[in-house]
């Protein structure tokens, strides 16, 4: 019993943390100079706050607009938001005086590679330096670009972090779209995204490989690793091919590819875009819902059902077998309760973007708006997975339209982690069998 009230704190914790940065970043940026109404509705101050901490992107303002004090606020939230999950369970162990439990341990041991899975110290400085290394590298590299068309040292930095940590935020003036044909942003702002959303577990693992430490990567590296370029190029070819004649009509060849792979690699969770959203046909949109929904990988900086959580999903559609009593992959079984877990996070992902679009349809029809449901899907499910493109509905819905979309930023980035934290093992359960249920299926 006593364990399972540990288990209750560290949930209660958890959304006190990323609660209460969210409350004082609201109160904060309500006090912040913008320049559209000389100060922001604390509505829209929530909003950006959640936005920011949860690495979303979506705004219902125009973050140009936002004072240098403002922004300097909305970088620090992304900065917290970035580390997110990973920032919070190791300040957490490293609490003064605070024992690390067994419970503690296993949560810890989501976040590092086994060869140093119990030295938390080590985790905090990895997960410290791998940040601060490419947010650096992003700097230095995009600043000569932004120096030359007018733009600072701050923008450089505020465009880096936001990248790495797959936030979307962008202090440009029409963000990246003014950039659309430069290679220097477009493949820089790609390899943050990308290296942002693989996870720190292979960071760790990818580094140790090329060093010889190991000799090959982990069966969740090959995995992620796998799946993210599958659906990188995947999606890549797909909307190149529904929007040559389309959005990118009138661009050369080498700018539509380019254009593409951006629009495959930000929709898993960056929330940047060189061609606006509202320009892709339904079918692209489509792809990125499904990009938007598959999101980036565990222990990274960007949201969605994950990666890993998509390929056992498919794992098991594609070669499970009625009678079987078990999965094998690459030489590696995959266990029951593992498949459990995969099903419960899409279950409740889809619930999540379900109860998100239907109060935004109700909240909108109640007043006169009426919104096309492709277009509400879209924004629900930009919000739950944290990626923050937008059609362009977002600044002109209702409050309460608005709360909804609050919670999903919340319940995506934080919500699905707290369902997922260890059960105990002493739990009664484990030692009770209860009767068979007999149930028919398909």
């Amino acid at each position: 019993m006593s364990i399972r009230l540990k288990i209750g704190k560290q949930k209660l914790l958890l959304f006190l943390y990323f609660g209460g940065i969210i409350t004082a970043g609201s109160i904060l940026l309500s006090f912040s100079h913008y320049s559209g109404s000389g100060r922001m509705y604390y509505i829209d101050a929530l909003f950006i706050a959640t936005s920011a901490v949860c690495v979303t992107g979506l705004s219902t303002i125009d973050m140009t607009l936002l004072s240098r004090m403002g922004q300097f606020f909305v970088v620090l939230l992304i900065q917290f938001g970035g580390l997110g999950i990973i920032t919070f369970s190791t300040i957490y162990l490293l609490a003064p005086r605070r024992r690390i439990s067994i419970i503690t341990r296993g949560l810890a041991s989501d976040y590092s590679i086994p060869s140093i899975e119990f030295r938390t110290r080590n985790i905090i400085a990895h997960i410290i330096t791998w940040t601060a290394v490419f947010e650096l590298l992003g700097t230095l590299v995009v600043l000569p670009v932004l120096l030359e068309h007018g733009y600072t040292l701050f923008d450089a930095v505020f465009h880096s972090i936001s990248s790495f940590c797959n936030a979307g935020f962008s202090t440009l003036r029409s963000g990246l779209e003014s950039f659309r044909d430069n290679a220097v942003m477009n493949i820089m702002t790609m390899i943050l995204i990308i290296c942002g959303g693989l996870g720190f577990i292979v960071l760790q693992d990818i580094v140790r490989n090329l060093s010889g430490k190991k000799q090959h990567l982990s069966y969740h590296s090959s995995v992620v690793l796998r799946t993210t370029a599958a659906l990188i190029l995947s999606g890549a070819f797909l909307i190149f091919l529904l929007e040559s004649n389309n959005a990118f009509k009138g661009m050369g060849t080498g700018s539509k590819i380019m254009a593409s792979f951006f629009q495959s690699v930000t929709a898993r969770t960056a929330g940047f875009d060189t061609v606006p959203q509202a320009d892709f046909s339904s079918a692209s949109q489509f792809v990125t819902i499904m990009l938007m929904f598959i999101g980036a990988s565990p222990a990274s900086t960007g949201g969605g059902i994950k990666t890993t959580t998509f390929y056992l999903l498919m794992l098991v559609a594609l070669r499970f077998r009625e009678g079987g009593g078990m999965l094998v992959d690459r030489n590696r079984t995959i266990m029951p309760h593992s498949i459990v877990k995969a099903t419960a996070i899409l279950v409740r992902a889809a619930l999540i973007v379900l109860v998100t679009t239907t109060v935004i349809l109700i909240a909108e029809s109640a007043r006169g708006n009426i919104l096309r449901i492709e277009t509400v899907v879209f924004e629900s499910v930009s919000a739950f997975g944290t990626v923050g493109l937008s059609i362009g509905i977002t600044p002109h819905l209702s409050t309460i339209s608005k709360l909804a979309l609050i919670a999903a930023m919340f319940m995506g980035r934080v919500g699905l982690f707290a369902m997922a934290l260890p059960v105990s093992a002493l739990s009664p359960e484990k030692y009770a069998k209860s009767p068979e249920a007999d149930i028919l299926l398909g």
